[in-house]
C-alpha cells in the first residue's frame, strides 16, 4: 500500500491511501475515537473512484503515534480474533 503525505505536524496528520476506500479508513477512524487525545478521526473519499484521505488530529501529544497506537490495538484485536475463530472452527 502506497501511503502519500499531504500534513505532518505534531497535532495534525493527514495521509492519502492510495488504492483503499471505506474499509481501511472506517476501521481507523474508529479506533482512533478510543484514543481520549483524539479531537478528530476521519476520512475523506472525493469520489467512489477516488483514494482515501485520513486525517487525524490530537488535542495533546503527537497525532502519528496515536495513530501506531491504533494499529496496534487493531493488530491486537485481529490476533485475538483469528486465535478464538481458529479453535472454534475446529
Amino acid at each position: 500500500m502506497e501511503i502519500k503525505v499531504i500534513e505532518d505536524t505534531k497535532n495534525r496528520f493527514k495521509v492519502e491511501l492510495v488504492g483503499k476506500t471505506h474499509t481501511l479508513c472506517n476501521l481507523l477512524s474508529k479506533e482512533l475515537w478510543n484514543d481520549k487525545d483524539i479531537a478528530v478521526s476521519g476520512y475523506t473519499l472525493e469520489h467512489p473512484n477516488a483514494n482515501a484521505v485520513l486525517t487525524v488530529e490530537t488535542e495533546k501529544g503527537d497525532s502519528k503515534k496515536a495513530l501506531v497506537d491504533a494499529i496496534n490495538r487493531i493488530e491486537k484485536i485481529n490476533k485475538e480474533f483469528s486465535t478464538k475463530f481458529k479453535n472454534a472452527a475446529k
